[in-house]
């Protein structure tokens, strides 16, 4: 196993190398990867991106559940890789070990929490890489680094040995360049279940690309356009109806308000006991979680569960839903707080779609903008992982995709299906 590529993205974790040699025959032999430095490694420290949560903690006894599949099955661990602390962030910042590299855009941030992956698959200096998911920590930084990427429905990956964040969320996610890998993994990770049948109908979300920016949306219809040609129905529909009281922009703040509480329960004790030192990991950040009830927790979760009801009725089993899966491209490194908000708060209403409803959501690099990609994205009903896995397939792999991979690794439709899936008063047939 080879593990001297130089680093030039700062992906991966200072000091020696984690690595586990791949069984020598399976479905991923000869592959490599990563793992998010919140996966245990066997005799090994789990960093999870905190100097002092490393220094705090002992090395892990066993190894995680993904990891230990994934080696089984032949791939190669060459490391451990950068993230935000305790995977609380979005952007990929980090105030202890610096800010990994965005191969695409190296001015702007890679995303986060799991920068660190996305920034090693994205540079080339692994095939596939592991990330957690638990707000948007694989599908940001998927969409913000031309990336493909999953998180796949709520417990359809073993989370054994990963570091938690909220249990309500966590999920295990991984990053490709090819949707054929993507699959590929995703074969080794998911759990048994029995197989969906293709959708035939794309649900085009509304509301949800209201969120993006104008020059998003235009730069995603014609990607949309050729998806949608793709299938027999195609219909235009809201998450939340018009004359709500509130928005889709309402979601996050919803599912913010259970996330804080369960950080504060699984990692409070420690901060206390701690005090490390971090602006993101303490009493004053997390001072919603410190301070809230039973009740509050339960008045939260209350209003989830009927925020999951509103979105799983909107997904038939025969349908697949599309959103943005960003609604700018990435801010630039070192931005203005108000900016990094301005980004956040709505990308994070649209990754709260599939969140609050513990759905799957595979991000396509469908486009960029600036020189940036941008992600298009594709959430299914529960367990319909292996359906969005060979829907990426079939539109991206084989001699001659619908959608063809352009030299600097983003989707572009090969023909124009005609009028705007977007902006036409009805969707077609």
């Amino acid at each position: 196993m080879n593990e001297s590529f130089h680093d030039s993205f700062g992906a991966f974790c200072p000091g020696p190398r984690v690595c586990l040699e791949g069984a020598s025959t399976g479905p991923l032999a000869g592959l490599t990867f990563a793992a998010k430095d919140n996966f245990d490694v066997a005799g090994h420290i789990t960093g999870a991106g905190s100097p002092d949560w490393q220094r705090s903690h002992r090395p892990a006894h066993t190894t995680a559940a993904a990891i230990r599949s994934l080696v089984e099955a032949g791939a190669s661990l060459v490391g451990k890789t950068q993230m935000d602390e305790l995977a609380y962030g979005s952007l990929g910042e980090n105030a202890h070990y610096g800010t990994p590299r965005n191969p695409a855009t190296p001015a702007r941030v890679p995303g986060g929490s799991s920068s660190g992956s996305a920034s090693a698959v994205a540079g080339g200096l692994v095939d596939f890489a592991l990330g957690s998911d638990s707000a948007c920590s694989v599908r940001l930084p998927a969409a913000l680094c031309g990336l493909f990427g999953i998180r796949p429905t709520l417990g359809r990956v073993a989370t054994d040995g990963m570091l938690p964040l909220s249990p309500s969320l966590d999920t295990v996610g991984w990053f490709t360049r090819t949707p054929e890998l993507l699959q590929q993994v995703g074969s080794v990770l998911l759990d048994a279940r029995t197989e969906r049948p293709r959708p035939t109908t794309l649900l085009i979300a509304e509301d949800a690309f209201t969120l993006a920016q104008p020059h998003i949306m235009q730069a995603l219809q014609p990607v949309v356009e050729t998806i949608a040609a793709r299938f027999s129905a195609v219909r235009r529909v809201r998450i939340v109806e018009a004359d709500a009281s509130h928005g889709l922009e309402w979601f996050w703040l919803r599912v913010w308000a259970v996330q804080v509480c369960e950080v504060w329960a699984v990692h409070g004790d420690w901060i206390l006991q701690t005090k490390p030192d971090s602006k993101v990991l303490s009493p004053e950040t997390l001072a919603t979680g410190m301070n809230s009830t039973p009740a509050d927790l339960a008045a939260a979760r209350a209003v989830w569960q009927e925020l999951r009801e509103t979105v799983r009725r909107r997904i038939p089993d025969d349908a697949v839903l599309c959103v943005p899966t960003v609604m700018d491209c990435a801010p630039h490194r070192g931005s203005a707080q108000a900016t990094r908000i301005a980004f956040s708060r709505p990308t994070l209403s649209l990754m709260s779609i599939a969140g609050v409803a513990g759905l799957p959501q595979i991000t396509l690099p469908a486009a960029a903008v600036d020189d940036c990609p941008v992600g298009l994205s594709l959430v299914g009903g529960e367990g319909a992982d292996e359906s969005l896995l060979q829907l990426a397939v079939a539109l991206m792999g084989g001699p001659n995709p619908p959608l063809r991979r352009s030299p600097n690794n983003r989707l572009q439709p090969t023909a124009s299906s005609g009028s705007s899936c977007l902006t036409s008063a009805s969707g077609s047939g």
